[in-house]
């Protein structure tokens, strides 16, 4: 696994360089993927081990459709559960399904339903290329791994490294232990600011989703000045 042997610290300077050499191709390579992307994206995360009969399937399906019916494309990590159930609704919707996948020592496959797709070595290429390429998240139940995904967007957004960027957390239910630790404890201590709460619209209806995220991007576009038209030349 290449992101171990970096991780390790017995390595030598050539090996560096190597790694250095292939981390700036894979960023290349996810530049140019995102790039590839025609229209407006949103990325959705979720579970990788969720059954097609799992509530969550049904509700990142539903939602992925309707996204790609506003003429939006779906981004996902490519991978089964959650990945799948979005990258299924896009397609079958006629939208445009994409796939960031990541090797890892148990091979994740690439699910049936992308049109794109790009695997990775390295997850920190991987999360830049979710962030360029959306206009907003999405995140339905799941592990660790969307945990991660989604502290890293909220740490994007309260630092200014991104703007104009929802953050939409399906499944009331289940995130609500979680907002309850963030307010009762990092807002009581101090940790976060008020604001920093409302960084999140928790929902649990798929056209609610759309619906902020388009909102978000509408207002947006509107507050780009228009670029000034040329004069015709003499």
């Amino acid at each position: 696994m290449e992101d171990r042997r970096i991780l390790s610290s017995d390595e030598t300077a050539a090996d560096l360089e190597r790694h250095v050499a292939m981390i700036a191709q894979e960023f290349r390579e996810g530049f140019e993927a995102v790039d590839r992307i025609d229209r407006p994206a949103v990325t959705i995360f979720g579970s990788a081990r969720v059954a097609q009969d799992d509530p969550a399937y049904t509700s990142a399906r539903e939602t992925a459709r309707r996204f790609a019916e506003r003429g939006w494309a779906v981004v996902t990590g490519g991978g089964p559960g959650v990945m799948e159930a979005a990258n299924r609704g896009a397609k079958e919707a006629g939208g445009l399904s994409v796939g960031f996948n990541i090797e890892l020592p148990h091979e994740q496959r690439a699910n049936p339903y992308v049109d794109q797709l790009l695997t990775f070595r390295h997850f920190y290429a991987r999360k830049t290329m979710f962030v360029k390429a959306a206009e907003g998240f999405v995140i339905f139940p799941g592990g660790f791994g969307t945990l991660d995904e989604l502290f890293e967007s909220l740490t994007l957004i309260q630092t200014g490294k991104v703007l104009h960027f929802p953050v939409v957390l399906f499944e009331e239910s289940y995130w609500r232990p979680l907002l309850d630790w963030i307010r009762g404890r990092l807002l009581v201590d101090g940790m976060i600011s008020p604001e920093d709460v409302d960084l999140v619209t928790v929902t649990d209806d798929p056209q609610q989703v759309v619906r902020t995220i388009l909102e978000c991007y509408d207002r947006r576009c509107a507050e780009i000045p228009a670029e000034p038209e040329k004069a015709d030349a003499q």
